[in-house]
C-alpha cells in the first residue's frame, strides 16, 4: 500500500526499506519472541517520485535526520508489529510533509511594550532589594 504524503507526493511502497528487531520493554514471554520493533527508511536523495525542488527542500530542511540521504523513523511503542508498523508510517508522513511544507511568514521585528519594560525593570528593583537586605548591617 503506496504512502499518501499530500496529493502532490504519494511514496510508493517499492521505495520503503522496513527493518524489524525485537523491542525492549513489557511483554511477557512474547516480548523475546517476536520482531515488534519497527524501523522505517526511505531515501530522499534516490526517490523517483521527488522533483529536484522538493529533494532539495527535503534536503535541506532534514538534513541531520538524514544519514545517506535516507530518512529513517522508528517505532517500538505497541507489542504489535502491525500497530507499530501504522505508527512509523505515520511518523514518516509526518516528518515528510512538515519537510515541504510553505514556509511561514517572515518575522516581523518588534519592540518591547512600555509595560513589559516597567514590569521588568519592578522586578530588578525587587530583586535588587532583596539582595540589600541579605547584606550585613553596616557599622554605624
Amino acid at each position: 500500500m503506496d504512502l499518501f504524503v499530500s496529493p502532490q507526493l504519494t511514496i510508493p511502497d517499492s521505495e520503503l526499506g522496513w527493518r524489524f528487531s525485537r523491542s525492549s520493554g513489557p511483554g511477557g514471554q512474547h516480548v523475546n519472541t517476536s520482531d515488534s520493533r519497527v524501523e522505517l527508511s526511505w531515501n530522499v536523495l534516490d526517490s523517483r517520485v521527488l522533483s529536484d525542488e522538493q529533494r532539495q527542500l527535503l534536503s535541506d530542511r532534514l538534513g541531520p535526520r538524514l544519514v545517506q540521504g535516507a530518512l529513517t523513523v522508528s517505532s517500538e511503542e505497541q507489542r504489535s508489529q502491525l500497530r507499530n508498523r501504522e505508527i512509523a508510517r505515520g511518523k514518516l508522513v509526518g516528518l515528510v510533509a512538515s519537510g515541504l511544507a510553505p514556509a511561514g511568514p517572515p518575522r516581523r521585528a518588534t519592540k518591547p511594550t512600555k509595560g513589559s519594560k516597567r514590569r521588568r525593570l519592578a522586578a530588578k528593583g525587587r530583586r535588587s532589594d532583596l539582595k540589600q537586605q541579605r547584606r550585613r548591617p553596616s557599622q554605624e
